[in-house]
């Protein structure tokens, strides 16, 4: 599909959706009617995985059915979100959302098995910025060091992603751009795998977020060189900001949210909109986000709608300036 063809095709589905007319309540009084299955496109222990656990919890809590996680990694999440997105329009299959899944492996690539109007936007949880991670035995202390290696060692740095088209991915590349750094792309099947490789040596760095790399920061297992952000994180506050040591356009977050089938009835998207929305605001599940680093968002999904469309725009963007390569 054509980069023009796929904007198109965002727009009637974010369309279709505000337009869906009020169905009668039936669906969504009934609803769920047996257990959820929340599809996660990446492994265990990631910062999706573990938002996600969170409100599949409360969600099982609220509703008396259990939300079920179902852990389907691989392709950058392609995988499962292929797996949701072929799943019956009926609300009993979540796709846990991100960049990657939800618009990069869709944009990037010149054949995906599944299109961004495939999905009807539910709920937007939140945001976090990504930070550059390295072994402690790895020669940078910080960003600025981390040029000085690569130019000195032109085509030796690695540098892991989660996999090819996802949002550690595209970090890398809004990186490599801002710096004009020769790097080298080795891809995971995962977050988890790809932070292991980091903290035994065998990858020089990663993009990674707080939430996946909370305990191998907190043990020294990992060494965060800078933070991908507008400003400083305030469970990090030592650490720089890219901009800070001079590096600019290299701001790169994670988003996370939950879509379902694109022909999912109204009413039931709105009833898990308005339940994950009074989750949000619970005490422990705040503390928790924030623990985690996230930036909590909320609101309708409509507004998630919109703001995939944004994001889908500024990566339309990077492929048509070359920054990104289109992926096979």
């Amino acid at each position: 599909m054509s980069t023009g063809k796929q904007w198109f095709a965002v727009a009637c589905g974010i369309a279709g959706l505000m337009a869906l007319p009020a169905l009668a309540q039936g669906p969504a009084a009934a609803y769920p009617s047996k257990p959820v299955r929340w599809v996660v496109p990446f492994t265990p222990g990631a910062s999706n995985d573990i938002t996600a656990r969170l409100f599949a919890q409360k969600m099982s809590e609220a509703t008396g059915q259990q939300f079920i996680i179902d852990n389907r990694p691989g392709a950058g999440g392609s995988i499962g979100a292929q797996l949701a997105a072929e799943a019956a329009p009926d609300g009993h299959t979540l796709l846990h959302a991100n960049p990657g899944p939800s618009v990069n492996n869709v944009i990037m690539r010149r054949k995906s098995p599944y299109q961004i109007n495939d999905f009807a936007p539910v709920f937007f949880m939140g945001y976090t910025p990504l930070l550059i991670l390295a072994s402690p035995k790895f020669a940078a202390n910080n960003s600025r060091e981390l040029v000085s290696y690569a130019k000195a060692n032109p085509g030796k740095l690695t540098w892991a992603s989660s996999g090819n088209g996802s949002s550690l991915h595209i970090g890398l590349a809004l990186f490599g751009a801002a710096t004009g750094l020769d790097i080298v792309h080795v891809p995971y099947k995962g977050t988890v795998p790809a932070i292991t490789d980091v903290m035994s040596g065998r990858v020089d760095v990663m993009h990674t977020t707080v939430v996946s790399a909370e305990a191998q920061i907190k043990a020294g297992r990992v060494k965060v060189l800078a933070v991908a952000a507008p400003k400083r994180q305030a469970i990090l506050p030592n650490v720089p900001t890219l901009l800070e040591e001079g590096i600019k356009n290299a701001e790169a977050t994670v988003w996370f949210g939950v879509q379902v089938q694109a022909k999912t009835p109204r009413p039931i998207i709105n009833k898990l909109n308005s339940q994950m929305n009074q989750i949000m605001t619970m005490p422990d599940v705040q503390a928790r986000l924030d623990q985690l680093g996230l930036v909590k968002v909320g609101g309708t999904p409509e507004e998630f709608g919109a703001f995939i469309k944004t994001e889908a725009d500024k990566l339309s963007m990077l492929i048509n300036t070359k920054r990104v390569e289109m992926m096979d």
